[in-house]
């Protein structure tokens, strides 16, 4: 965060990342008071960063019953699914013909980092280095505003629901060290096809998850 960032953008990006860290549990209340508390704010700009992130579908406010952590709506999930593999899978063939054999070194670095924190049950960590891992390909992509458009989606994911489960972050590991090697190959094709495999398997796995059970992938044409 600059110094120039106001309270309404240190009160959203704090809130933002309790949620999407898994501090705050989804459904859980949030009173404007204790919020303002927690980042030593005063309850204006707290209004104006609850605002800022039921426009982002992290929150959720009713009538009579307050503000809330919003729960998984399904049906923005899948969009999210949909329109993340179609913008990132383009923006990362686009960066595979931009990144040298020396720029590609960082991608790297941040796997292993990654892999550190997803050792040390980390989770805030992990999903900050997992990050870090994706942009650095959408930041050669040529097209800042298609980063930005990404980066919009990425903060209406719910990060907070991925899973921990062994298998999982090994299957992560490999997925990722795929797309190092398409690009190191300078295979586009390749490389965008790697990336969609790695959005689709993490779609499937959170749905069903928040679903309990089986989901059908927006992909194909005749589901719903």
């Amino acid at each position: 965060m600059g110094t120039a960032e106001t309270k309404r953008d240190i009160v959203t990006y704090g809130l933002r990342r309790k949620i999407l860290a898994g501090e705050l549990e989804r459904g859980a209340r949030l009173r404007q008071d204790e919020v303002a508390e927690w980042f030593s704010a005063s309850i204006t700009p707290v209004r104006e960063a609850l605002r800022l992130l039921e426009a982002e579908g992290l929150v959720t406010s009713e009538a009579h019953r307050g503000v809330r952590v919003a729960g998984v709506d399904m049906d923005r999930l899948k969009a999210l699914y949909v329109t993340r593999t179609l913008t990132e899978c383009f923006a990362l063939e686009r960066a595979t013909t931009r990144i040298s054999r020396h720029e590609l070194r960082k991608a790297e670095r941040l796997l292993e980092q990654l892999g550190e924190a997803s050792a040390a049950g980390d989770a805030a960590a992990r999903n900050a280095f997992n990050q870090q891992f994706h942009f650095f390909f959408y930041d050669h992509c040529g097209l800042p505003g298609l980063r930005a458009d990404i980066e919009a989606r990425w903060r209406a994911f719910p990060w907070d629901l991925t899973l921990d489960r062994t298998e999982r972050l090994d299957e992560v590991h490999g997925e990722h060290q795929e797309i190092v090697e398409a690009v190191r190959a300078v295979d586009p094709p390749r490389a965008a096809a790697a990336l969609k495999v790695h959005i689709g398997h993490g779609f499937r796995r959170l749905a069903e998850a928040a679903a309990g059970g089986p989901v059908t992938d927006p992909f194909d044409l005749d589901a719903d």
